[in-house]
């Protein structure tokens, strides 16, 4: 029996000189994550200060997943930046809340949303831990 390759999607979108959004979709596994976390450590290092990560297509995420979510917010924290994630499958909430990660990080119900909590902070790190 083989299996598939997994369903991985992402884009990014340059909001403004501090802001991007990084929109993924389909898994987020052991085998998708490395490719997650290159393409987030590069728009931290690249100066984003305001990072959105959308996750409304996300349809699965494990530990892996979630520790490059971790990391992600932990470097974006460190550069006075402010990270938001839009999760909207409430299978993957529940794994947020499941983990008590849900008050680590700012998840928000629309993108809208989540770049107002970016962008309001002005970079600052206001509401994150």
């Amino acid at each position: 029996m083989s299996f598939g390759s997994p369903q991985f999607d992402l884009d990014e979108e340059q909001r403004d000189a501090d802001t991007r959004v990084i929109s993924v979709a389909g898994e987020i596994h052991v085998t998708t994550a490395p490719e997650f976390s290159q393409r987030l450590n590069d728009a931290i290092a690249a100066g984003t200060r305001g990072m959105v990560i959308d996750m409304s297509g996300v349809e699965f995420i494990d530990s892996t997943g979630l520790s490059v979510l971790l990391n992600g917010l932990r470097r974006v924290t460190r550069a006075d930046g402010k990270l938001a994630l839009v999760v909207t499958n409430p299978t993957v909430l529940r794994l947020f809340e499941i983990t008590k990660l849900d008050s680590t990080f700012d998840i928000q119900p629309t993108r809208e949303a989540a770049l107002e909590r970016v962008q309001a902070a002005g970079g600052s790190s206001d509401g994150a831990p």
